[in-house]
């Protein structure tokens, strides 16, 4: 990148460093966030579904199956293990949605499903979004079930505007146009997800961003005129945007700075180039 790049992605994005492994694979990023689930511990039996909440359309070149790897190295079958793509970065929250709808249709209730999150940058397109943001290579992992005393959803909303899809980095009008739309978009899936949750901007305790930026959530905030001081953006400087693991990341870091209590609403929202805007509320 030029030195502009760098100053504009530092100073007044926000961003710092990003965490990369050049010699590592999907599945060595995968697979620790995976060992480190401590409820994932005698019950990998009850796992029905493992889904990898993912941006890219592809991962790893065929015939290599890095999802399908994961599942052998924690003896994790018979479960049907697949991923959710198309949301780009929302693609998590979706596949929150998606786990809740199969463990609807499930007789057994102690049924669970292990969701992944986290890609390697292994091209420039995979790297940086132009005048926006870096991507890092984190990871996380979680477990969704029909019911039990863990955070609960309350709502979830998506939008996809197709007028925004195409390559950022070469078409300069379009880059315009969304970075125009962008904050009505997202303004607007958030209200929607609060709204069908029977919250709003006062009732909610925080908001957990993706890590696109710092700035863009800056703005956002004085639109809302929700407090930016609640909205989780410790890994920004420190991580980068994860792909669709953010809220995932964000959630961990939360919880380890004791910044939830037993009941509180929290807002978690992304978006993701396409473009697909996304927001869910849950209750700790």
């Amino acid at each position: 990148m030029t030195s502009r790049q760098i100053t504009l992605l530092r100073r007044f994005h926000g961003l710092d460093r990003v965490r990369l492994d050049p010699d590592g694979e999907l599945l060595d990023l995968l697979a620790p966030a995976v060992a480190g689930l401590a409820g994932l511990r005698g019950r990998e039996s009850d796992v029905r579904y493992v889904i990898h909440a993912r941006s890219m359309p592809v991962v790893a070149p065929y015939p290599r199956n890095p999802l399908h790897e994961l599942v052998d190295l924690f003896g994790l079958h018979p479960v049907a293990a697949f991923t959710v793509t198309h949301h780009a970065c929302a693609a998590s929250l979706l596949a929150i949605d998606l786990a809740g709808r199969l463990l609807a249709a499930e007789p057994d209730p102690d049924a669970l499903v292990l969701l992944v999150a986290g890609e390697k940058t292994f091209t420039r397109h995979a790297r940086l979004v132009p005048e926006t943001s870096l991507f890092g290579e984190g990871a996380a992992a979680c477990l969704v079930a029909a019911d039990g005393p863990a955070d609960r959803v309350l709502s979830y909303a998506s939008s996809q505007l197709g007028e925004f899809d195409g390559r950022l980095d070469t078409d300069r009008e379009l880059l315009a146009d969304y970075q125009r739309g962008y904050p009505i978009a997202m303004v607007e899936v958030m209200e929607a997800a609060l709204e069908q949750a029977g919250e709003s901007w006062r009732t909610v305790r925080l908001l957990l961003p993706h890590n696109v930026n710092r700035i863009s959530w800056q703005r956002l905030c004085k639109l809302t005129g929700f407090p930016v001081e609640r909205v989780v953006l410790d890994n920004v400087p420190e991580v980068g945007h994860s792909f669709a693991a953010d809220a995932f990341i964000n959630h961990r870091t939360a919880t380890a700075r004791g910044l939830l209590r037993s009941g509180d609403r929290y807002l978690i929202a992304a978006a993701g180039l396409g473009a697909t805007f996304s927001a869910m509320v849950l209750e700790h």
